[in-house]
């Protein structure tokens, strides 16, 4: 698998994982990382920062019943090809539980950064801004 490919499966395991309910696994993905959803807001660093920002996002069923659609990703890797960063649009559908409607509740852009250890590519930084919010009834990002 490419460095590019790697990256690219890496950014959408983050939407399979969160959409699946899967949420030590969204917080380990930010292990060694930091995470930020404010460019002048506090900065989270790890895993167990990460992980109560995602805990809030269950419902009753374990899950935040979303549906993550990434597009747009674009990779680039920095010459040495230990390090890279990727930028992409998201927008993230719900069903509301007692409704059986699907909606758009947020929309916005993830501005990554990585670095490769061992062979693995993991995250170094998230950035997650918000450019549009609809009426959800939970905040997913």
């Amino acid at each position: 698998m490419s460095d590019e490919s790697a990256i690219t499966a890496l950014v959408h395991s983050y939407a399979l994982l969160l959409d699946g309910g899967e949420i030590d696994a969204v917080a380990a993905l930010f292990e060694h990382s930091t995470w930020r959803s404010d460019p002048d807001g506090p900065v989270l660093r790890g895993s167990k920062e990460v992980g109560p920002v995602y805990e809030k996002l269950k419902t009753h069923e374990g899950t935040p019943r979303t549906k993550h659609l990434l597009t747009n990703l674009t990779v680039n890797l920095d010459p040495g090809g230990s390090t890279a960063s990727a930028h992409c649009y998201w927008t993230v559908l719900q069903n509301a539980e007692l409704l059986r409607t699907i909606e758009i509740i947020l929309s916005g852009q993830y501005t990554d950064t990585f670095e490769k250890v061992g062979g693995t590519w993991r995250f170094t930084d998230r950035l997650i801004k918000v450019d549009f919010a609809g009426n959800a009834s939970a905040h997913v990002i």
